[in-house]
């Protein structure tokens, strides 16, 4: 009775009652997993009929995202959508096992805690209980980690919730998961171990992709700002930043003269249109260059570009020499009077020949440990901490009282995949001492310490052992496995771009009721 399917709309849930049966031969669709059988339904009950559609659910990823995270029930039910969550829940999985086969203890750690005055912005709750007193959501379990170290606690990890008050990008979010671990009597390297067979293992099972082998290549933090522009080199780009300030010290080229230059030889481009190099001059200007210096090698040993008329013999002997330059190679030049400014420049630069140029091989994933980071960075003529405050500084008490701060590194390090931070970790400061110099540099009176940080300090005079850890983060990990632009696509409710979540109206308002409740008053 063709009358029972007319008032059928798509994607209402129904029950039939029938005949499964085999199809004719002609009819089998290979495009489905039952597509060898029907059903000759005798009977048909809609349990809840379906209104009109926002969307096609089997083309959902490709609507703008604001709809698709609004009728987010509707993206997941895309095989292509839903068969991330489910990869998500497998990996998850995957790590529990490896961690505990590792002789890891998962241990939950609070998720209502107290606003930390170090890092990125807080999420705070407010006390109903205790006036003008706030709660706050942990940015990671840091504190907590480091007390189940001094707690007897070996070897802790957790499938951690972070949250953190920051804009959204592509790969950042409101909230995230962590693979928090922590190890106490544990050096960098044994970190390190523990963080590659992790890392290794979970992309070897999860991706087709060739991984780079372990144990992964570890660049001091100097020299990848140097050779790459950034502490998160992509290394599926061959292409290499070398320092070339010294050829120039005293150029008749006044805007290289006695600044920080920096170099990117590209090989056998030389003969590119002038439309091509002028796409590089122009993404230039872009990242804030008022374009870009470039020279070729030509046969006879001279130099064909406009910066050439400046260069002396010397000057060109050197530059061939220092970049092992080819006939027909590519040199472009990225100076600016601060160092910083040249690195990250021709950093972006590199990154965008690489791109331009078709380097990257898509189907490799190519870790690397960047370690050896400053333990401070001098901002506005203050020191402040570099990275983690809770890391161990290189050489100890003896390093703080006698070095400049400038020249102290710390126990820091990162794992980094394809341009992305993987993770993070530190051997952490274990000792009161040490702890009240390192903050001492960074302005921190002992009393700061104490109130600040005031578990750890406390707990750190009952024999606290030496710990160290690290944090993978899962999101960006499932994001890397499943070649996705964002981490927006591998979450099952995400906030939008925005930081709004359109499907659970939120951030909303509170009533005045509750406002009262909780001694607030909107200003």
């Amino acid at each position: 009775d063709d009358n029972m399917f007319k008032s059928l709309s798509k994607e209402s849930t129904i029950t039939v009652k029938g005949v499964v049966r085999k199809r004719d031969e002609e009819d089998y669709n290979d495009k489905i997993s039952t597509g060898t059988i029907e059903v000759l339904v005798n009977e048909l009950s809609i349990i809840c009929k379906a209104k009109t559609l926002p969307f096609e659910i089997v083309t959902s990823h490709e609507v703008n995202e604001e709809a698709r995270l609004k009728y987010r029930f509707l993206d997941l039910r895309n095989p292509k959508v839903h068969d991330n969550i489910i990869l998500r829940s497998k990996i998850i999985s995957y790590l529990r096992r490896k961690m505990e086969s590792l002789g890891f203890n998962e241990i939950q750690t609070p998720i209502i805690s107290a606003s930390s005055p170090e890092g990125a912005r807080d999420f705070v709750i407010p006390s109903r209980h205790y006036k003008g007193k706030f709660y706050a959501l942990p940015q990671a379990p840091q504190i907590y980690k480091q007390l189940l170290m001094v707690s007897g606690f070996d070897r802790y990890f957790q499938i951690a919730p972070c949250f953190r008050d920051e804009d959204c990008r592509s790969d950042r979010t409101l909230e995230f998961y962590q693979l928090d671990f922590e190890m106490s009597f544990a050096t960098e390297e044994d970190v390190y171990q523990v963080g590659e067979e992790v890392f290794y293992d979970t992309f070897k099972e999860f991706s087709n992709k060739s991984i780079s082998p372990r144990p992964f290549k570890r660049i001091p933090y100097k020299e990848a700002i140097l050779k790459y522009g950034t502490d998160k080199p992509d290394l599926r780009n061959p292409l290499e930043i070398i320092d070339v300030s010294s050829i120039f010290t005293e150029s008749s080229f006044k805007p290289f003269r006695g600044v920080t230059v920096r170099a990117i030889k590209v090989d056998n481009i030389g003969d590119k249109s002038n439309s091509w190099f002028n796409e590089i001059v122009d993404y230039a200007k872009t990242i804030e260059m008022p374009g870009i210096g470039y020279i070729t090698l030509m046969e006879d040993g001279s130099f064909k570009g406009p910066i050439d008329k400046f260069l002396t013999d010397e000057d060109r002997k050197r530059l061939i020499s220092d970049a092992n330059l080819k006939v027909n190679d590519v040199l472009f030049f990225i100076a600016d009077r601060s160092e910083k400014v040249a690195s990250t420049q021709a950093g972006l630069i590199r990154t965008e020949l690489g791109r331009k140029l078709n380097l990257i091989d898509k189907n490799k994933f190519e870790f690397c440990i960047i370690n050896d980071f400053p333990m401070y960075e001098l901002n506005d003529g203050k020191y402040e901490f570099g990275h983690n405050p809770f890391s161990m500084p290189q050489g100890g008490l003896d390093a703080l009282n006698s070095k400049n701060p400038d020249e102290i590194l710390a126990y820091q390090y990162d794992f980094v995949c394809n341009g992305y931070e993987m993770a993070s970790g530190a051997v952490r400061n274990h000792d009161i001492n040490i702890m009240e110099k390192a903050f001492s540099i960074a302005g921190y009176t002992k009393e700061d310490v104490k109130n600040k940080f005031k578990s750890l300090y406390e707990a750190f005079q009952f024999g606290a052992p030496p710990h160290a850890g690290m944090a993978p983060g899962i999101d960006r990990m499932i994001m890397l496995i499943t070649d996705e632009p964002n981490l927006r696509e591998v979450q099952v409710f995400p906030v939008n771009v925005s930081c709004i979540d359109n499907l659970m109206g939120s951030p909303s308002e509170l009533t005045e009721e509750q406002l009262r409740e909780l001694h607030l008053k909107i200003r």
